[in-house]
């Protein structure tokens, strides 16, 4: 529909995940109108992170450096392990401030539908950290799907010869959430999990 710089501009915009081509569209006209520099920040930003983001070589997190932060903080408790998915997960985690020890990014989850097989995930590297580090507990964080939940069970089979304590996060009902609108599942997982009340 549009020649040259812009289009091209547009049909990038496009190729992000969740953007559509009217979003892509309205973004492009966007940087048109705002002034030269705050685009310039923009395009300097893509072009830094490219360069200066890599895996971190312990845990597969995102990194500029060595290691990533977490790896890097000698506060962390180094015996523990959480496991989950992706980087955002992390973040997700650590604003609970309920974690202190040291994660493992899979960088996915199984999906033999898309491809996705335990050779592409970043497992091997996680057996490698049990013994070399000297790991007390692997939690299982994976995401609460069906894909998340083959993950965490294959994972399981795989951890139960070495010894190490493996556990999963519970899953159950959100803080607000009426029963009648929650699934089976979710409820199920909810009554499974429950613990006792001191009174």
């Amino acid at each position: 529909m549009y020649t040259g710089s812009l289009q091209v501009l547009i049909d990038e915009l496009g190729r992000l995940p969740g953007v559509g081509p009217k979003s892509a569209q309205r973004m492009a006209f966007h940087l048109l109108k705002v002034a030269p520099e705050d685009a310039l920040r923009l395009s300097s930003a893509i072009v830094a992170v490219k360069e200066r983001t890599t895996l971190c070589p312990r845990c597969c997190n995102v990194a500029e450096g060595d290691e990533c932060s977490v790896c890097a903080d000698p506060r962390r408790d180094a015996s523990t392990i959480c496991v989950v998915e992706d980087p955002r997960d992390i973040v997700a985690v650590e604003k609970t401030g309920e974690f202190q020890g040291r994660y493992h990014v899979l960088q996915g989850a199984l999906n033999p539908i898309e491809g996705v097989g335990p050779e592409q995930l970043r497992i091997r590297e996680l057996l490698g950290r049990i013994d070399a580090e000297g790991i007390a507990e692997v939690i299982l964080c994976t995401n609460p799907n069906l894909e998340g939940e083959a993950t965490a069970m294959y994972l399981a089979r795989l951890l139960k010869p070495l010894g190490v304590r493996t556990t999963r996060i519970a899953s159950g009902l959100p803080v607000g959430g009426d029963l009648e609108y929650a699934d089976e599942l979710t409820l199920g997982r909810a009554l499974q999990g429950r613990h006792d009340i001191d009174a």
